[in-house]
């Protein structure tokens, strides 16, 4: 049974896939080039290297978000177009959950924070032995998040851009309870992200279904509604 696994929802561009749950390929780009120009190519360069067709598979699977509004679009119309051309099914997988597979086991709790901008992050909270989730997904400023992550009382393992853009304010209120993760484990890896949709196969949607998870309104809607209210 073979698994094609897209994220396209942070700063990192990645594939992988699955063959009967094992990693037959996975590849992460950082290069600074859009997703939209990446993220063909590499998955042309993917199913070559694993000796596959795209025909060949049986689940197409997604990171749906939270995470940037473009490169979360890109990602799921390019899974629904995958799937709807081969009229396969997909599974929709959270960035933030995905983002803490890629770390676990931890002993103590996973803060994985994308960066949200506007003063905010994405972030979710996770027990880090079992990924049991402790905090839903949210846009929340950081400040009262690390709030929140300190009265837990436990170790805390902070990841993901949104750690990165926020190292020395969670230092300064955490301390040494507060752990940061190392460069090439701070983003999302793709294989995690796979093998979480190996794992929820049985929750795969019909492609038509297959939306992304957006947390709040995109900047322009936002913007929109603002001058709207304006003018009232």
């Amino acid at each position: 049974m073979i698994l094609f696994c897209l994220d396209t929802s942070g700063p990192v561009a990645g594939v992988a896939i699955l063959r009967d749950g094992a990693v037959c390929y996975e590849a992460a780009v950082s290069s600074g080039l859009t997703h939209s120009q990446s993220i063909l190519p590499m998955t042309e360069e993917a199913y070559r290297r694993a000796g596959l067709s795209p025909e060949e598979t049986d689940y197409f699977a997604v990171t749906v978000g939270p995470g940037s509004f473009t490169g979360v679009r890109i990602g799921v119309s390019t899974v629904k177009g995958l799937a709807h051309a081969l009229k396969k099914p997909c599974i929709a997988v959270d960035a933030l959950e995905a983002m803490a597979a890629g770390v676990q086991p931890f002993s103590g709790v996973i803060c994985p924070l994308q960066d949200a901008r506007a003063g905010q992050v994405y972030a979710a909270a996770f027990e880090g032995k079992t990924l049991r989730r402790l905090l839903p997904d949210q846009p929340i400023r950081l400040s009262e998040h690390l709030a929140w992550a300190g009265s837990l009382g436990q170790p805390l393992l902070f990841l993901g851009d949104g750690m990165t853009a926020n190292r020395e304010a969670i230092q300064k209120a955490l301390g040494d309870r507060a752990q940061l993760a190392p460069a090439h484990l701070s983003y999302l890896r793709p294989a995690a992200a796979a093998y979480l949709a190996w794992s929820k196969r049985e929750e795969a949607v019909d492609c038509l279904a297959l939306s992304p998870l957006y947390l709040r309104p995109p900047q322009a809607e936002r913007q929109k509604n603002l001058r709207e209210k304006g003018h009232e």
